[in-house]
């Protein structure tokens, strides 16, 4: 808190015309008493012999007037302002940049830990959540997160994209989601196929599964979805699994100008859904069903991600953002 009988020449004016000096005295009286030495209301008013409502006025009037200015002076590792910037350019909900920078490898354990703490403060009881399980980035998030107090809170938690894949990696998805339910008390529910699949055919066959049509049930009635961001070329995780894309297709996807996927859907630099027939292999939530859930949190970083979370700002795929501290420069600084 700052005190000052120096504002600008209007509230000045306004200063003279609505009060005496005696007032002005007492007003910063009562404020450096109660900001400056905590000073209880109730003390205040025996001090100065007023009673407690002329007390509460005075601390309002002293604010009104410029006499108590409340500063705000954000800690070190804390980007307030870029935040606001980004928020405000690309019309997000909320964003959290994490004080750490470099490519995406480098940046991994920073994010997890700051997506566990914004999970850990957000999430509400009874809300459903869905989640990618091939993301490194989602795995060190629920590797870093706390079981809270009194057990259930989560209704559901539910696989995004399907959970089978190598099997030497695909342990580390099934961790991920197992992990969430016990901590979270929610009932998981998984989606007990590949994530990609060689036809529509296959697709349509395996989609008619009683377990996988509970999980397409279930994308309904998600309240938040958190997910990574993915660029072209796949992360390490997401090509141990198997759920990717050949060489080719990958060209393919280059040539129709692709920069970046959520969910194996891929979009353009404005965040366009390229909808290729690739899209008809994915076994995993649409991108209409996507779109439809109300929070939509994406988490990434790293130098080689930049382009592809722009796109999924610029297309409107999340609505909070989990970022590195050198791509939220970069956003903010760019032009649209």
């Amino acid at each position: 808190m700052t005190f000052s009988r120096n504002s600008d020449p209007a509230a000045r004016r306004t200063t003279r015309m609505a009060t005496t000096d005696e007032q002005l005295r007492l007003m910063t009286r009562v404020a450096r008493l109660y900001h400056e030495q905590g000073m209880r209301q109730p003390k205040i008013a025996e001090e100065l012999r007023i009673s407690q409502p002329r007390v509460s006025r005075l601390l309002k009037q002293a604010t009104e007037l410029g006499i108590v200015r409340t500063i705000v002076v954000p800690p070190d590792g804390v980007f307030a302002d870029l935040e606001e910037a980004i928020q405000a350019r690309y019309g997000l909900r909320d964003v959290v940049v994490v004080d750490v920078e470099g490519e995406a490898e480098a940046v991994i354990p920073a994010l997890g830990a700051a997506t566990a703490v914004y999970l850990e403060t957000t999430l509400m009881e009874g809300d459903r959540l869905g989640i990618s399980s091939w993301s490194a980035t989602l795995l060190a998030t629920v590797e870093a997160m706390r079981s809270r107090p009194g057990g259930r809170f989560l209704e559901e938690v539910v696989q995004l994209v399907g959970g089978v894949g190598d099997p030497a990696v695909q342990v580390q998805a099934t961790r991920l989601m197992g992990r969430l339910a016990d901590m979270t008390g929610a009932d998981p529910v998984f989606v007990p196929a590949p994530g990609l699949v060689g036809n529509s055919a296959a697709r349509d066959a395996i989609a008619a599964d009683p377990k996988v049509a509970e999980a397409a049930e279930a994308w309904k009635r998600l309240t938040i979805a958190i997910v990574g961001i993915g660029s072209l070329e796949p992360s390490p995780l997401l090509r141990q699994s198997g759920n990717i894309f050949s060489l080719e297709e990958q060209r393919e996807l280059r040539e129709l100008a692709g920069v970046g996927d959520i969910c194996l859907h891929f979009f353009d630099e404005a965040g366009a859904l390229l909808g290729t027939a690739l899209d008809d292999r994915v076994i995993g939530i649409s991108p209409d069903a996507f779109r439809a859930v109300p929070r939509r949190i994406g988490v990434a970083g790293g130098n080689r991600k930049h382009a592809a979370i722009r796109a999924a700002l610029r297309g409107g795929w999340v609505d909070v953002l989990i970022t590195d501290l050198g791509v939220a420069g970069r956003l903010a600084r760019e032009s649209e």
